[in-house]
């Protein structure tokens, strides 16, 4: 009888440290993800969102850089403008690299997003371009100029236009915030269609010969566009359309995010953006933030 009730004792002892064991090891793993990012090896994980052409591309060239630093980086890949700043919103991603600072200004102030601009990347220069008109003197009276819906975008063209000649803007208006309402002369009579996604820009451009079309860098390269080559008119580099990486205010102060900057600052990132896109993609120090 003894020997059993010790038996039964032992059992129940070891099922209670088997137990306690089991909890410990689950406290340890609500720890290791409690959002600081780390993993056991004493790596930090990040996930970033980006459109694919060319900000997935740059952060894919700048994953070993980063590896090199202790931080793995999970690209999420994107292909509009909305969903990107959504998933950061809810914590779905940690950053995102697609847009410029003043479509990041109007998405913080309409969709009322705690978001804070990390720092500058590089710019996209705006192009305009035409299957069939092969000048801006040949710009036929009427024309129809295509841009897309994003109203970020609107004055960004229109200023271009306006450097062309072919209208002029209210001097009273910040030409960031320009629309085709403050077109104050427009000689040529120019019609404006402002109601497409971004994304098609180039299938219109394909399918509407005698148009203007207005297409966002990322898109044109993605349609096999050479923008210095392709387009009509191109914007400078001394354009304000800076490209940023986003993140949460919370995480402003993040050394994963920050170190994510300095990298896609560097001097081998720099490079590979020139030598990739031919001047498509122009790389920016900081200084045009």
């Amino acid at each position: 009888m003894k020997k059993i009730t010790f038996g039964i004792f032992t059992l129940l002892l070891i099922i209670l440290l088997s137990a306690c064991g089991s909890s410990d090891e689950g406290n340890s793993g609500s720890e290791e993800n409690s959002g600081d990012g780390s993993s056991e090896e004493g790596t930090t994980e990040i996930a970033v969102g980006a459109t694919s052409v060319p900000h997935a591309e740059v952060l894919q060239e700048a994953k070993p850089l980063l590896e090199e630093q202790g931080i793995t980086l999970t690209i999420e890949e994107y292909q509009d403008y909305v969903l990107p700043n959504q998933d950061l919103a809810e914590g779905r991603i940690d950053a995102n690299y697609f847009q410029h600072i003043p479509y990041l200004e109007t998405q913080m102030q309409e969709n009322d997003y705690d978001f804070v601009n990390l720092g500058g990347i590089h710019i996209e220069p705006m192009g305009i371009y035409s299957q069939n008109i092969s000048s801006v003197d040949e710009v036929p009276e009427g024309t129809t100029l295509v841009m897309s819906r994003s109203v970020a975008d609107h004055g960004r063209i229109l200023s271009l236009l306006e450097r062309e000649g072919l209208v002029k803007l209210d001097e009273s208006v910040d030409k960031v915030d320009a629309t085709v309402d403050d077109i104050v002369e427009n000689p040529k009579n120019l019609e404006f269609d402002s109601g497409v996604d971004a994304a098609t820009l180039p299938e219109i451009y394909k399918r509407e010969e005698d148009a203007l079309v207005a297409i966002n860098t990322n898109y044109a390269i993605e349609a096999d566009l050479n923008p210095s080559e392709d387009s009509l008119i191109l914007e400078g580099s001394e354009s304000p359309y800076v490209n940023v990486i986003a993140a949460q205010s919370k995480d402003e102060d993040s050394e994963a995010l920050q170190t994510l900057v300095e990298v896609l600052r560097s001097e081998e990132i720099q490079t590979f953006m020139k030598e990739e896109y031919n001047g498509a993609v122009v790389p920016v120090d900081g200084s045009s933030e």
